[in-house]
Parts: C-alpha cells; structure tokens; sequence
C-alpha cells in the first residue's frame, strides 16, 4: 500500500490549501473533506483503510490546519468553490465525494452548486441546516463569539470530545486537538456563522448524485431527524447507521467505516 503523501494546492480562487493524497492517480478519485476546525489529518485513519486503487485526497478547508487563512466569508458556498477549484488543480473533472460534518454541507454544496463534479456523496455527521440546534447555538453564543487568540486548548479538547462515544487512540487526538489549535479565533467565529447560516433543506430535492449517510447513534448534532429529513428529499439516499460510534465515525471505527465506504463506492459505475 503507498504512503500518505502530504502536498499543496494553488487554487483559481486565490488560496492554497494544504491536502494529503493515497493511491494510485488513475483510481477511483475521492475527496475527503473535513468539519469544523479539522484538517486533512483527520482522515489518516480512514485513508489507511482505503486500497490504492482508489485515488484518495483530503483537502484542509481554508482557514483551517496549514492551509492559507483569509479574511472574510467562511461559508459552505466559498468551501464548496474551493473544492471545485481542486478539483481542476488535481486535473480531475469529477469525483465521490466524503464529508464529514462542516464537509457534508460542503459537498451539499458542491453537488448542487456544481453537480457535474460530483459521481456520488458519502456523508457522515450530515447536517443539511444546523439553525434551531440549541446546543451548538448556545456555544456559539457563550464559546465561540467572545473567542480570542490563541484559542485555549481546553476548549478544542472539550469540542473535540464532544463528537465521541467511543475512545480514540490518545495520539490521534492530540492530532486532531493540534490542529483545532491552528484555526485563528476569527475563523471560528466565520465557520460557525456560515454554519449557522447555511439552509440546504430547500434544495435536496435537487440532488442527482447517489447519496450514502453514514450516521453514528449516538450523534447530538447531525440528529436522525437530520438524517430522516435527507432520506425523504434526496432520491435514492441511503442510510447505514453505526451503532454505539457518534458525530466522527470515522474516528472510532477507522475499518468499519472504511468497509462501508469501499462498498459504496463499489455501486458506482465510474467512467474512466
């Protein structure tokens, strides 16, 4: 199996993001893109489960990990411009599409702001609107909005925890905590205000790419009323729901979902 390679990317809208990319560039092309104040290190569980046949990249989203960190709007519609623009520098004209959290609305996005980039949607943690959740909108009242640089760490430790039910491997948290750390107090707040803003229920409808959810029990944020809400607009969706894993299934079961995610991708009838 290749190695992780990590590299960057110089987008046409003006960023360069930093991603890791496995496999074999004439597979299966995949993009992975992460949640909130994640990065691309996010995925290396789940990309040690992925065989080389599919050509895997995880993009760090701007303002986020080690990519460039601008001002202004951070919005589901920028991530999703920025994915596309990727996609044209990786000299890929479509792909599956993986994302998690903050991501599964990027690749909303995507799907129906450029739907011929998208061959089908895996999605974990999928949040089609986070409006009207009062627990996120009561830490982005009390954690977020008041938030000054360096943001503490105990507040990406308590962020981070609170997507598990499951433990994960202490170094891979410490990673993901690390990188919450890169993310300036300024983006926190843009991110969770594009979250808050962001409304996809109208629009699922809209949705041609095969849809796959893949939904821990236990999670609090991306709800199963959020998940049942999906399934009923989007023709042809699918759910797989992981029992006792949580918001990053992905994060406590790296092979269960990695298998899920290999037998999804199977379905797809991908043009070479």
């Amino acid at each position: 199996m290749t190695r992780i390679q990590q590299d960057r990317l110089a987008l046409s809208t003006g960023v360069t993001l930093a991603c890791a990319i496995h496999g074999d560039p004439d597979g299966m092309p995949l993009l992975l893109l992460h949640g909130v104040t994640d990065s691309h290190r996010s995925f290396e569980p789940l990309m040690a489960e992925l065989p080389d046949e599919i050509y895997a990249v995880a993009l760090t989203a701007r303002g986020h990990g080690d990519s460039e960190k601008p001002e202004g709007r951070y919005g589901a519609g920028q991530f999703a411009d920025d994915t596309a623009a990727a996609l044209d520098a990786l000299g890929l004209g479509s792909a599956v599409v993986f994302g998690h959290s903050m991501g599964s609305m990027t690749a909303l996005r995507l799907a129906l702001d450029h739907p011929g980039r998208v061959r089908g949607l895996a999605l974990a943690g999928a949040m089609p609107v986070l409006k009207g959740l009062a627990e996120v909108e009561a830490f982005h009242r009390e954690a977020i909005v008041p938030l000054t640089d360096p943001a503490p760490r105990e507040l990406a430790v308590e962020f981070q925890a609170s997507t598990l039910t499951r433990a994960v491997p202490t170094e891979f948290f410490e990673t993901v905590v690390a990188e919450s750390l890169k993310v300036p107090a300024r983006v926190w707040r843009a991110a969770f205000e594009g979250l808050l803003a962001e409304d996809l229920t109208g629009r699922l409808h809209e949705l041609a790419a095969p849809t796959k959810l893949f939904w821990g029990e236990h999670d609090r944020y991306a709800t199963r009323r959020a998940q049942e809400l999906i399934l009923a607009r989007v023709p042809g969706a699918e759910l797989q729901v992981f029992h006792g894993l949580d918001h990053a299934p992905h994060w406590e079961d790296p092979a269960g979902v990695g298998r899920a995610l290999r037998d999804f991708l199977a379905t797809l009838a991908v043009p070479a």
